[in-house]
């Protein structure tokens, strides 16, 4: 991977970091394809079972979009008179978006610093969100004349409602960490000092986890976000003979059996 994103693999547990601190770790296009290829390897690879998506610094996790690269490319197109800047969208925040929440494995996402326009949507993405106690968020769309992207319009509403992620939209500001907390953005707010560790904690708890179970229950609430009661009941249904089957079922009925930590094998 390019050295705008790190990527390490260590004990099934996937580190992705995303690495420009000196830009408040804006992303530019080497940083949004470098982000899009290690989450798709992550996924792909048999040997990750969890994945901690994190950043470099302690000021920002991700301010969304390099706006000084943005400006020259929106230049360019200006006069070539294409359209390309904005395909970037197309080519990398939905596949970055679509990894994140498609993944069959649990990420956890550990927000050290400001999370804002993309970076709030990738924040937002990931099935667990660990912040630090000086993070803060912010939509920031609008104040660049944009509308919402990286899945924001449809992560937002589903976490703190309608009205309120309307405002958010519309009239941008940076909510801080214990608000966010309050409203339900955050999983688990911890001091400054601390998140880097409780993050990982956290990350590779879940990585030696029954994680067939833990992709289940991440498609099972994908799903009933979208479909009636009924149809959630046969997906639930479908998705529980799939665990029911599953040799971590096993493992974990005897363990418990015999109180024992079970010891997960991923299948």
């Amino acid at each position: 991977m390019a050295d705008t994103v790190l990527y390490e693999v260590s004990d099934g547990l996937a580190t992705i970091t995303i690495n420009r601190p000196e830009a408040m770790n804006a992303m530019n296009i080497a940083a949004k394809a470098a982000l899009r290829d290690a989450l798709l390897s992550a996924a792909a690879d048999t040997a990750v079972r969890g994945v901690l998506l994190t950043a470099s610094g302690d000021r920002a996790f991700c301010v969304g979009q390099d706006l000084k690269e943005h400006v020259a490319l929106l230049e360019r197109d200006r006069e070539t008179g294409t359209g390309d800047t904005m395909s970037t969208v197309r080519e990398h925040y939905n596949p970055i978006l679509r990894a994140i929440t498609e993944m069959p494995k649990p990420v956890v996402a550990g927000v050290n610093g400001v999370a804002a326009g993309a970076g709030l949507g990738f924040a937002l993405a990931a099935d667990y969100r660990i912040v630090s106690d000086t993070a803060a968020f912010n939509t920031s769309f609008a104040g660049v004349a944009l509308t919402a992207d990286s899945g924001v319009s449809w992560t937002l509403p589903r976490l703190i409602g309608r009205a309120r992620a309307t405002d958010l939209l519309l009239f941008p500001r940076s909510v801080r960490a214990a608000e966010a907390y309050e409203w339900g953005l955050v999983n688990r707010l911890v001091p400054s000092a601390e998140l880097a560790s409780e993050a990982t904690a956290v990350a590779r708890a879940l990585a030696e986890g029954p994680t067939l179970a833990y992709a289940a229950i991440k498609e099972s609430l994908a799903y009933g976000a979208e479909h009636s009661l009924a149809e959630t009941l046969d997906k639930e249904d479908e998705l529980q003979s799939r665990a029911g089957s599953s040799q971590d079922h096993g493992i974990a009925v005897k363990a418990f059996l015999s109180k024992e930590k079970p010891k997960y094998v991923g299948g």
